[in-house]
């Protein structure tokens, strides 16, 4: 007479094929999937500094040709200000945040990021006449939950804010995640980063900016750690461990 009984080590190659076939599956599943999610992520990206530099209503729909025609983005050496011979498509903040060969722990990390890396994309934003009337700049800094990753857009003085967008947060919906909210972002057109005495001002306010404070926006009500973050992120990129080294080149000797 056989035997129907199942066997441990039958039991446990059974599982392991259906594992393997699964990993497999899974495998090639984000290997044919990779190109999409890496185009969907430029496009978002391209999205956002369209935003940022107020053009998205420009585009009418078609964010690559506009992008295309207007945006420059150029890759610079944090520290000396310097444009740098690299392409943009393929830097990586976050990776190379990772690799201490390729960053720096600030001294003054107000922004909570850990480690900075050493250089970083500008997107030199162009007019109808070709010159260029706005740059954006990316920003990174602690929130209440993780790091909150954006864009601002400043006139060609490059202390006059157009715009502060947010793309990437993990903050706490109505509260934190404000951030997003059209009429606080509409708060920001106007407002100055630094005084005339070139120190970093812009601050988001407890209770309000008074109507005369160029360098204050409101704070998020009830989000007192995301807004202190958002402050912090601010002082922190328009600082010398930031973006302070290319902006007083960018002023000196104009864009080359």
């Amino acid at each position: 007479m056989s035997s129907n009984k199942e066997t441990p080590l039958g039991t446990i190659l059974f599982v392991l094929a259906i594992c393997l076939v699964c990993a497999a599956l899974v495998s090639i599943s984000a290997v044919g999937l990779k190109d999409k999610q890496d185009a969907n992520k430029l496009l978002d990206q391209q999205t956002k500094v369209l935003e940022a530099a107020k053009l998205i209503e420009k585009a009418n729909g078609d964010i690559v040709g506009t992008y295309n025609k207007y945006v420059d983005a150029r890759m610079i050496d944090l520290d000396s200000g310097e444009f740098i011979d690299s392409d943009p498509l393929l830097f990586d903040e976050r990776r190379n945040a990772r690799d201490k060969a390729l960053s720096i722990k600030p001294e003054n990390d107000i922004a909570g990021i850990n480690r900075r890396s050493n250089t970083a994309v500008v997107y030199l934003i162009k007019s109808d006449s070709g010159s260029i009337d706005t740059v954006v700049l990316p920003i990174i800094g602690s929130g209440l939950w993780d790091l909150m990753y954006g864009y601002v857009g400043l006139e060609s003085d490059l202390n006059t804010v157009k715009s502060v967008i947010y793309s990437d947060h993990k903050e706490t919906p109505g509260l934190g995640a404000e951030v997003l909210n059209p009429k606080w972002k509409a708060l920001w057109p106007g407002k100055k980063i630094y005084n005339d005495a070139g120190e970093v001002k812009v601050k988001l306010v407890k209770g309000g900016a008074k109507p005369n404070d160029i360098h204050g926006v409101d704070a998020l009500s009830g989000a007192t750690l995301t807004s202190n973050g958002v402050t912090h992120t601010l002082q922190f990129w328009f600082g010398k461990e930031g973006y302070a080294p290319f902006i007083t080149k960018y002023r000196a000797e104009g864009v080359k």
